[in-house]
């Protein structure tokens, strides 16, 4: 099989990286294409006002397109700059969207699954859910199975609660009642695996952990599992972040993945983020 990828980033890199199949897919400067190219990955640059006349030749060539790449305020940039070509590959028979559970807003802490409305609060849900129907549309209108993965907070190898208590970035913000879901990458990849080999048009699955839990508790878990202590709690009012870190906590919600284990039959390799950072621990990560 043959697979684009337009934003070859964590997620998608990572599973590009385990795919056996034949991988091209786009980054946002030379540098990160040549590094891909190790592995064996053909890159194209991609970005505002960038654009490798490649492209269009491996999309024609693709039996799989995956998008990773974040909508703006216009749109998404792939439909824009490519919907032609996709329109036209003759043999693709999947595209999978990679969005976010951002998508559902704010729940005060209750229960969502792909059944729950997209009512999104801040301006990049907003882009994301409009992205999502727009890709819908374009596989509607062009027999192609659209697929829409919405993805909950990525961790994995090199970006996690161990690797920021190793760098001394590590926070435990507290907000009463605030809770996280999590997703591995490798759980990530698991899934996009599992849509690949049955597709369904129209689909949209929740790719989630099966414990939403409090941000500080997965810190001090981590902190446990390399015997030093945990920063300290500090109130969400007094704590230095970014204007994008400060809106992950305007949004609290529990999001099942139930449809992702039942017509995917997706196991997950890590099912909380207890096994999820026990096996990155166990790989090395961490202080010490």
């Amino acid at each position: 099989m043959n697979l684009f990828v337009f934003g070859l980033g964590f997620s998608a890199g990572y599973f590009a990286k385990r795919s056996n199949d034949r991988v091209s897919g786009t980054v946002r400067s030379q540098e990160k294409a040549a590094a891909l190219s190790v592995a064996g990955i053909n890159a194209h640059v991609f970005g505002p006002g960038v654009r490798d006349s490649a492209i269009a030749e491996d999309i024609a060539k693709a039996d799989a397109l995956l998008i990773s790449v974040p909508p703006g305020t216009s749109g998404d940039p792939v439909l824009a700059a490519y919907a032609h070509q996709i329109a036209s590959a003759p043999n693709l028979r999947w595209i999978g969207y990679l969005s976010t559970i951002g998508v559902y807003g704010d729940h005060q802490g209750a229960w969502v699954d792909e059944q729950t409305p997209a009512t999104p609060t801040n301006v990049r849900s907003v882009e994301r859910a409009r992205a999502e129907q727009a890709w819908l549309a374009f596989g509607a209108a062009n027999n192609i199975a659209v697929h829409i993965f919405r993805l909950a907070g990525i961790y994995g190898p090199g970006q996690n609660q161990l690797v920021q208590l190793a760098r001394g970035t590590a926070k435990r913000i507290i907000k009463p009642g605030q809770v996280f879901n999590r997703i591995h990458v490798e759980d990530i990849a698991r899934t996009l695996d599992a849509s690949l080999a049955q597709p369904r048009p129209g689909a949209i699955y929740n790719v989630t952990d099966n414990e939403p839990a409090p941000p500080q508790d997965v810190v001090t878990f981590a902190a446990s599992l390399c015997n030093v202590a945990p920063p300290p709690e500090i109130n969400l009012d007094d704590a230095a972040l970014t204007e994008m870190g400060r809106s992950f906590y305007a949004e609290s919600k529990r999001v099942r993945n139930d449809l992702l284990r039942s017509e995917l039959g997706v196991t997950l390799a890590y099912p909380t983020y207890r096994e999820g950072l026990s096996a990155l621990r166990a790989a090395g990560e961490g202080p010490g």
